[in-house]
């Protein structure tokens, strides 16, 4: 079965417009938008001369009915602490005012007025996400270095020479005197325009800094000025706010320029933004940043790269923040309607797309892919999100599913649980309706994938079982061994599973390579006549993801790579699957001692050619007779050379991982996606793929401990008490041995150690025995064993020489 992508992985939809679109520019701010106003809002130059003396009076006295400012040490706490209900109210007052003021004066506009832009010229936002199989990177290599759009004419800027000492010297005069005038004075001219933030943190505020390379932004002024903010009396924070809303309500005409550009960058990372009390001010300057152009984009992702791992991590968990509360206010009277600001979370999620986008251009990332986890969508209605991102495609409707990196894996394997179970109902009715127009008595057993194998022949007949049954994949699985009386209520699936993987992956069958020193699997490049069996292993890793099975597998992280390449079958059967970029890393992954080999060939001082006499060619052995293979036509006549070595090193490790195993891996691919065709897949990155396939190394063995059931036993028994202090004072290797020896895998299920199911059972034997496990059901058989020291002695015995499951 193939399914072709939907439009909307290939573009995220556009942010709506605002609520009240069309509302005169008298509108409230937290309806409108900050894109630039039409002409027809100036004023007529006569008009303007005469009514601009007044109005400069209102609106000081406007300004002066900001919101009031937490406290500094409420601030400092930050996080998730809500701002009293009239700090808002403040704010919308203060809104308020300024439109009454300008409907009194009609249309006298005047060119320092405060003027709420029209709505109607909301720009459309430009897609982040031209592709979810791209895994939200901004389609930045398709991009120059630099970006060659027209570069608009940066305005002069004003000259400003305080410096970082001499901000720290007056904050410490402030401090010591009690008289804060310098700093206020400094906080509110700096923040009052773009300008002005330019003016003081531009490095050389003659040099134009138009390269993505470098921001031209003092970081470290920055970061003093505003870890000094927080901890200034509330009249200079309010400062800071009415400056960030005078640059926010600026008539914008014409693109923005590198000095807007720096200014939005620097404002983003305000601390004060912590705070609910100012998130109607940070959710435009958020919808501004997530109007501006691709281009724009390109310079703001490669500028952020650049910030410390710290301050990096406050951004991202401030706005994932500012979407949780948005979704699940504490106190929902603090914010306007949801109504009123539908595009609060868009905006949002789209700059969040910026710093995801950063973070995956630089190895290693900055933070890890799980801190831009949102749990709070876990409990939100999943798959109305995904059939919105299903049905709407790159309409106006927004979906979390456009942006697959804000989903946590828990909540992933939500969704696609429960697509496989409405393919599996919607599989198994349509058997149900043949049968039944055939005037043929139902079967219960047709709406199930009924296996049944020989022990003694279980790789024949399970591959004989799932060919002959392909269209019944995607039904629940139940497993029969013939000869045996049992009814499968899961431990039978489980362990045909670990009897099957246990077989195909042994040294001995020739499927697989085991490298010891990565320990992992790799596919033999061996070739021959059928690799069906290969297929069979891709359509148990199906099975397994689309039965919550965990299986003992290891694969390099480069498998997983490659079985999302594509995320969906293509439709030409001539089209090439699992290929994808690979490179030494990759190797290093999987052969390490031939990846130190070719680094050292890379960065070999000497003359290559005539030192190491190689030419473009790689020799394997195949069943005791050695074959080489051309790297590239007539390799065999190109020698390595000091120039041509990088290139040499790439077709090398492409040979090995991709062009070698490619039938091989194609079969392994065609295998999996023939159970779990789905849209969902779409959603995954390849780490996520493999911790649905083989769980997560993350153990915590107290939450094991808390979601333990006992049979025979009581939590507060002596025995009982004895084990759980033995096991949390294991070693993480004796934890991961005693995990493997009770499950037949030392990885823990995506939804965690509850997910296991674990029981501790007591054994009516003799305390001499060791300890018995059934991994089929993940249970412990534990005798009464008298003390401490026999239990732990017991139970090391028992775990560290237990066969199991192991697949060396």
């Amino acid at each position: 079965m193939s399914l072709q992508s939907p439009s909307a992985a290939t573009a995220a939809a556009d942010l709506p417009p605002g609520p009240g679109a069309g509302l005169p520019p008298g509108a409230e701010l937290n309806q409108g938008s900050a894109a630039p106003p039409s002409a027809e809002e100036g004023g007529e130059d006569e008009e303007e001369e005469e009514g601009e003396g007044e109005k400069e009076k209102e609106k000081e006295k406007e300004r002066e009915e900001l919101l009031p400012i937490p406290s500094a040490s409420s601030a400092a706490a930050g996080g998730l602490e809500r701002g009293a209900k009239n700090q808002f109210s403040t704010f919308s007052n203060f809104i308020t005012t300024i439109n009454q003021k300008k409907e009194g004066i009609g249309n006298r506009n005047s060119p320092t007025q405060l003027v709420i832009p029209n709505i109607k010229n909301v720009r459309d936002l430009p897609p982040i996400c031209l592709d979810v199989r791209q895994k939200q990177r901004i389609s930045i290599d398709t991009l120059p270095q630099e970006v060659k759009a027209p570069i608009p004419t940066e305005p002069s800027l004003p000259i400003r020479t305080k410096t970082v000492k001499d901000f720290q010297d007056d904050v410490e005069k402030a401090k010591s005197s009690g008289d804060w005038k310098a700093v206020h004075d400094f906080y509110s001219t700096t923040f009052d325009s773009f300008l002005e933030i330019n003016a003081a943190f531009k490095k050389d505020t003659n040099s134009p800094f138009n390269t993505i390379e470098d921001s031209g932004i003092n970081a470290k002024f920055v970061n003093v000025v505003y870890d000094a903010l927080l901890n200034t009396p509330q009249d200079v924070q309010k400062s800071v706010l009415k400056g960030v809303i005078n640059g926010l309500l600026q008539e914008w005409k014409g693109p923005r320029t590198k000095d807007d550009l720096r200014a939005y960058c620097i404002l983003l990372q305000n601390p004060q933004f912590s705070n609910t009390s100012t998130y109607v001010i940070y959710a435009h300057l958020l919808r501004q940043i997530a109007a501006l152009t691709e281009a724009d984009h390109h310079f703001l992702v490669h500028w952020s790269k650049k910030i410390s791992q710290r301050r990096f991590k406050q951004l991202v968990d401030r706005l994932l923040q500012f979407i949780s509360l948005r979704l699940f206010p504490a106190k929902p009277e603090e914010f306007p309607p949801m109504v009123k600001c539908t595009w609060w979370i868009p905006s949002a999620t789209k700059v969040l797309a910026l710093f995801n986008a950063a973070n995956s251009l630089i190895s290693p990332p900055v933070i890890s892919y799980t801190d831009f986890y949102n749990s709070t969508l876990d409990h939100i209605d999943l798959m109305e999100e995904y059939h919105n991102w299903q049905c709407y495609g790159n309409s106006h409707r927004f979906s979390f599913c456009q942006y697959p990196f804000i989903i946590s894996i828990a909540a992933k394997k939500v969704i696609i649980q429960r697509d496989s179970e409405q393919q599996m109902i919607s599989i198994a009715r349509q058997s149900l309706v043949d049968k039944v127009s055939r005037r043929q008595k139902p079967d219960m057993n047709m709406l199930f994938l009924n296996v049944k194998v020989r022990r003694t022949h279980l790789v024949s007949d399970s591959l004989d079982e799932l060919a002959r049954k392909r269209a019944d994949l995607k039904k629940k699985l139940k497993v029969t061994f013939v000869g045996e009386a049992g009814l499968d209520m899961g431990g039978l699936t489980k362990e045909w599973f670990l009897l099957l993987i246990r077989q195909i992956f042994h040294p001995d069958y020739g499927m697989f390579t085991y490298h010891k020193d990565s320990h992992c699997h790799w596919f033999s490049s061996f070739k021959c006549d059928n690799y069906s069996e290969f297929r069979l292993v891709g359509a148990l890793m199906g099975l397994a993801v689309y039965n919550s099975i965990t299986l003992d597998i290891r694969f390099p992280p480069c498998c997983y790579k490659k079985l999302l390449s594509p995320p969906i079958v293509p439709c030409d059967h001539n089209t090439l699957v699992g290929i994808c970029d690979v490179t030494l890393d990759d190797l290093f992954q999987i052969m390490p001692e031939l990846a130190h080999g070719l680094s050292e060939l890379l960065a070999y001082e000497g003359n290559v050619e005539e030192d190491f006499y190689s030419t473009f060619q790689v020799f394997q052995e195949e069943f005791g007779v050695i074959k080489c293979y051309n790297l590239k036509p007539n390799g065999d006549k190109i020698p390595v050379t000091n120039q041509n070595r990088k290139e040499y090193v790439q077709l090398y490790v492409d040979f090995l991982l991709n062009k070698s195993i490619y039938k091989q891996f194609a079969a392994f691919y065609y295998g999996f996606h023939s159970v779990c065709a789905s849209y969902a897949l779409l959603l995954l990155r390849p780490e996520e793929v493999e911790i649905l396939v083989c769980g997560s190394p993350e153990l915590d063995m107290s939450a094991l401990q808390r979601s333990t059931q006992y049979e025979g036993y009581q939590k507060t028994d002596l025995t009982i008490r004895y084990f759980w202090e033995v096991v949390l004072g294991f070693s993480l290797d004796l934890q991961k041995k005693l995990l493997h020896f009770a499950t037949g895998s030392d990885r823990v299920p995506v939804g965690g150690m509850a997910d296991l199911n674990f029981k501790i059972s007591k054994s009516e034997t003799s305390t001499n025995w060791l300890p018995v496990a059934h991994t089929c059901f993940n249970q412990l058989c534990l005798p009464p064993y008298k003390n401490k020291k026999e239990l732990k002695q017991k139970l090391i015995i028992g775990i560290s020489n237990a066969e199991g499951f192991g697949l060396e």
